[in-house]
């Protein structure tokens, strides 16, 4: 059995080092532990950090791509360099290293397909009031739409076992975090949450400058998530609520008319008819949205087909476009 720890980097040159001297070389129920590296284009000394570190695998993006693309990369390099498990840790040393047997227990046991690291969020003082409350946000989102319960859905330290791995399709730059659990819950995957430790506070975020601008995409992100996985349920809501509006106001025009005065409530029934327009177009959508989401059911499938025969004739080769170990 081989565990692969990755990190994904960006800019990480100071940071890095003190992450990779508190992970493993051995962890229990596995033959073999290998650290990879995901350089996401870093300006700065990173990729030379991770070689002193004896890191056995480097990827380097020659121009910055962003988390999810290097989180994705990781995986998909992971998958081709034989593992069996996954673990994601990130490169700022938030997580104790320590519990990541804590995260790869329940995957050997076959209990859980993908294991999530569950922080002790009142306790982490540097953590604002708006971005705890976006995150818990975040995780009853993920809850509703994936029908799994994760306390800390936006935590990166997660253990993922071979299979989990091929099947995950994520499409928002931003993070890749709430999407995987979706995605694990629609497929039928098992998940697990375990509460985990946390290190000392060594660097702001690099997710966001601003609370406005964390707030703005977190925001942003959520909605997203709940248009593309909730197609029919979104364009049904907003359709129905529209169409009913434009009944009230059309009600009260007749209410009007009825009484002699329709002249002077015109508006009431232009804006009726603009709300049934704009409110049955809507009603439509949601059907086509529908289909479009069975239809990408089917091509997911289809994906994870290619891609478990694309990785494992790729099985015992380094990972395309990376450098070897240091």
């Amino acid at each position: 059995m081989k565990l692969i720890i990755q990190v994904p980097c960006f800019n990480e040159e100071k940071t890095l080092p003190v992450t990779l001297a508190g992970l493993p070389r051995a962890v229990a129920g596995f033959d073999r532990v290998e650290w990879l590296v995901i350089d996401d284009g870093s300006a700065d000394g990173t990729a030379q950090a991770a070689k002193a570190s004896k890191v056995d695998h480097i990827i380097r993006f020659t121009k910055h791509q962003g988390l999810t693309r290097a989180f994705l990369a990781g995986i998909d390099a992971c998958l081709k360099l034989g593992a069996d498990v996954i673990v994601n840790t990130d490169a700022d040393n938030q997580y104790n290293a320590a519990d990541i047997i804590k995260l790869t227990g329940p995957v050997l046991e076959k209990k859980a397909d993908m294991v999530i690291g569950t922080r002790p969020m009142k306790e982490i003082r540097h953590f604002s009031m708006a971005k705890k409350f976006l995150q818990t946000l975040g995780s009853r989102v993920v809850g509703l739409v994936s029908g799994l319960h994760i306390p800390d859905a936006t935590s990166g330290f997660r253990a993922i076992s071979r299979e989990a791995a091929m099947k995950f399709n994520v499409f928002n730059d931003y993070t890749y975090t709430l999407e995987t659990i979706i995605q694990a819950g629609r497929k039928g995957m098992a998940v697990a949450s375990v509460p985990v430790r946390v290190n000392e506070y060594l660097r702001p975020s690099r997710l966001y400058k601003s609370v406005v601008s964390y707030l703005w995409r977190s925001l942003a992100t959520i909605v997203r998530i709940v248009v593309v996985y909730k197609p029919f349920k979104f364009f049904m809501t907003v359709g129905s609520s529209l169409f009913g509006l434009g009944i009230l106001f059309g009600a009260r025009f007749l209410f009007f008319l009825a009484q002699g005065r329709g002249a002077g409530h015109v508006q009431s029934l232009i804006l009726t008819s603009i709300l049934l327009g704009i409110g049955f177009q809507t009603l439509l959508i949601a059907f086509i949205a529908d289909l479009l989401a069975v239809n990408r059911a089917l091509i997911e499938d289809l994906q994870y087909r290619v891609r478990k025969i694309e990785i494992e004739s790729h099985q015992g080769r380094g990972p395309g476009g990376g450098e070897g170990g240091a």
